[in-house]
């Protein structure tokens, strides 16, 4: 299994921004389909974003559309996902995570067979 990184969150202001970073290592980063899936107190950890193991098809829940951007970049075995007009909804922990196989439209948080530790994003109003 690939081992992954977070970093970037913090704390930021309602209609800040703030990027997040996902760095893996250990096995071949370009071989995995990436997620970013978050998890607020109280909370089942959530979709947000995936990316397939070329970059070429994105997904996003829909309450993230035109708000937050992920992105990849293989060479530097890293995923990011960039939020803009963050809300105080969005406060939560952020795990990126890792799979193989198909990309669907589906993105059951059991289908990703690795996790990072997740960074946490708070948002003040």
């Amino acid at each position: 299994q690939v081992q992954l990184a977070e970093s970037g969150g913090g704390l930021v202001q309602a209609g800040g921004s703030l990027r997040l970073s996902c760095v893996g290592s250990g096995r071949t980063f370009s071989d995995y389909h990436m997620g970013w899936f978050r998890q607020a107190p109280g909370k089942e950890r959530g979709f947000v974003a995936a990316i397939s193991w070329t970059g070429g098809i994105t997904y996003y829940t829909d309450s993230v559309k035109g708000r937050f951007t992920i992105s990849r970049d293989n060479a530097k075995s890293t995923v990011y996902l960039q939020m803009n007009s963050l809300k105080p909804e969005d406060t939560a922990v952020y795990y990126c995570a890792a799979k193989t196989g198909s990309l669907g439209a589906r993105f059951p948080p059991r289908d990703f067979g690795s996790w990072g530790q997740g960074t946490q994003v708070t948002v003040s109003s």
